[in-house]
């Protein structure tokens, strides 16, 4: 069983709507999840925050409340706060005024009228003071300073667009809580929004609600943007505080990337933004700090500009350095995190929680939300990847250089698809990977190593224009390629690694050592082979071009830190 399927994970109680599934572990040891749900789609009337508790790491679930009463406006997006003294806050967006309609672009709003009104109103709480069995009588209001987006909305600021998807920064006895600020509803529903900060110095440890004090960060006049030149979107702001209090966040725009920057003053004012090093689309990416100076971040690996290809959720691994300013983050190559057979699947929105050294990963496709135990060797694989070089040795089958060889191995070549029954498919997930040192690029078309029958069944990689390989497999009865990124390749002394992941169907190369994005040419650097290809499987021997100086091949699917150390590791 692949635990990176979401279909093998553990589902977490809602309605047809569900979203933002987060969780914090209460004084009593049990788990509390918070989520926005409703009986129709995202931003139809009637959506509303619930809780759940659960005492056996979500197996079951109990406790299930209503963060407001059934009929009361739409409250949505929901995070929460566990304080010093055991009190968890619950904040959330409620559409308190009961405002059905507001002022839109048109197009794409007939009118100008926009009907969905989830994402407005008061930044409310509250709060529970065991461990989420119930929850206050008493509603707060965060008081939150209207920014000039606010006050370039269609409402001059008197009605304010926000909502929250980012879990709440603490920093020692301060709470900040973080906002998107929209200023124009239209195409894409947000069409230009940015992030706020709302800090709260005494929430941590003050018992009276009517005693809490707010403070909207930065200071001026707006909020945290895109980065020059970029586009008017920046929103889903995720932050974490760094080993010498510096606050980093990233967030999602419209422009292919996401971007991040640094607060060296608690959020007061924030260094110009900058892109990060990878690609997404319009879609949630997180970080998460799950020891001192280690991250795990969230992403989805493609250079798309809107909502699509959430499928499969990708990871970085993080690290503290020393920077010019203060701390850094130091990021791995990309690893596949968690994927679905169905690529028009978007699996968004995660949390972490670590408990019991066991670190579990929450995931909402909006219709079904799950809850997904860590492999623990994964996570210390990819916690590896600024280690020293060295090759990895498990699961080689072959390893030779230039000529043709006997390929000699106890069963079948890597067989992605076999129960061993005749009448139907088994899936079992497996896959292979093939690493290789090339002294030179051989001329376009040039064959680089060949193991294909005469029916085509088999591999076969090939150089091609642009200084790019192709890798070609197929079982005679399917057939997929894939190509490197364009001018990836130096043309002498290069390594090639390719990734083939029989669970989420997908090919990836590493060239040395660097995951293939896509660059500037295409939005997407890794592919999905044909799902229905049995195997692999060729004639049993292999021809390596004289330009190959060593090539490895495994009968399973490599990590993209393996790769990455299999370069470091030299020829």
């Amino acid at each position: 069983m692949d635990w990176r399927n979401i279909r093998n994970g553990l589902r977490i109680p809602s309605e047809k709507y569900c979203d933002q599934p987060y969780i914090v572990k209460t004084e009593d040891g049990h788990w509390l999840c918070s989520l926005t749900t409703g009986e129709g789609d995202e931003g139809v009337p009637g959506q509303y925050v619930m809780t759940a508790r659960s005492a056996d790491k979500g197996r079951t679930w109990t406790d299930i409340r209503r963060m407001e009463p059934k009929g009361a406006p739409e409250n949505s997006y929901s995070v929460l706060l566990k304080t010093s003294f055991g009190r968890i806050y619950c904040f959330y967006n409620f559409n308190k005024d009961n405002i059905r309609e507001i002022k839109a672009n048109d197009p794409p709003y007939e009118k100008g009228i926009c009907k969905r009104v989830d994402s407005l109103g008061y930044y409310v709480f509250r709060y529970s003071d065991d461990n989420g069995m119930t929850w206050s009588d008493k509603r707060g209001e965060v008081p939150v300073r209207r920014f000039r987006i606010d006050r370039e909305n269609p409402y001059g600021g008197d009605i304010m667009f926000f909502w929250n998807v980012g879990k709440p920064l603490v920093d020692k006895d301060t709470a900040y809580l973080s906002l998107h600020k929209v200023g124009e509803i239209g195409e894409g529903f947000f069409v230009k929004s940015e992030g706020v900060l709302i800090k709260s110095p005494n929430i941590m440890t003050e018992p009276d609600i009517d005693r809490l004090e707010f403070e909207t960060l930065p200071e001026g006049d707006t909020g945290i943007r895109t980065p020059k030149g970029g586009g008017k979107v920046a929103e889903e702001h995720s932050y974490a505080v760094l080993g010498d209090g510096s606050f980093f966040t990233v967030y999602r725009t419209i422009d292919g990337r996401p971007a991040f920057c640094y607060s060296r003053d608690k959020g007061r004012s924030w260094d110009a933004p900058a892109y990060m090093p990878v690609k997404h689309p319009r879609a949630a990416n997180f970080i998460w700090k799950l020891g001192e100076g280690k991250y795990l971040y969230w992403f989805h690996n493609h250079g798309g500009k809107w909502y699509e290809d959430r499928n499969p959720a990708w990871c970085l691994a993080g690290k503290e350095t020393d920077g010019p300013g203060g701390r850094v983050i130091e990021w791995s190559q990309p690893e596949i995190l968690l994927y679905d057979d169905d690529p028009y699947t978007r699996m968004s929105y995660p949390d972490v929680i670590l408990d019991e050294g066991v670190l579990y990963v929450t995931e909402t496709q909006k219709d079904e939300a799950r809850l997904h135990a860590v492999d623990g060797n994964f996570l210390r694989r990819l916690f590896s990847w600024d280690g020293p070089g060295r090759v990895a040795g498990k699961g080689l089958i072959f390893k030779g250089g230039a000529g043709t060889h006997d390929i000699r191995n106890p069963g079948p070549l890597l067989v992605f698809s076999n129960d061993g029954a005749a009448s139907k498919t088994g899936d079992n997930r497996s896959g292979f990977s093939i690493d290789l040192w090339l002294n030179e690029l051989p001329p376009p078309g040039d064959i680089i190593f060949d193991t294909r029958r005469g029916d085509g069944s088999g591999l076969m990689m090939t150089s091609d224009r642009g200084n790019r390989v192709e890798i070609m497999l197929g079982d005679g009865r399917s057939f997929s390629s894939w190509k490197s990124d364009f001018r990836g390749l130096k043309g002498k002394d290069d390594h090639i690694a390719v990734i083939i992941d029989g669970g989420p169907k997908t090919i990836s190369f590493i060239i040395n050592g660097r995951f293939n994005d896509g660059g500037t040419d295409r939005q997407f650097g890794w592919g999905r082979y044909n799902p229905n290809t049995r195997h692999a499987d060729g004639s049993g021997k292999i021809y390596i071009n004289k330009n190959v100086e060593v090539m490895r091949m495994y009968d399973r699917v490599l990590m993209t830190v393996e790769a990455c150390l299999n370069f470091k590791a030299g020829k």
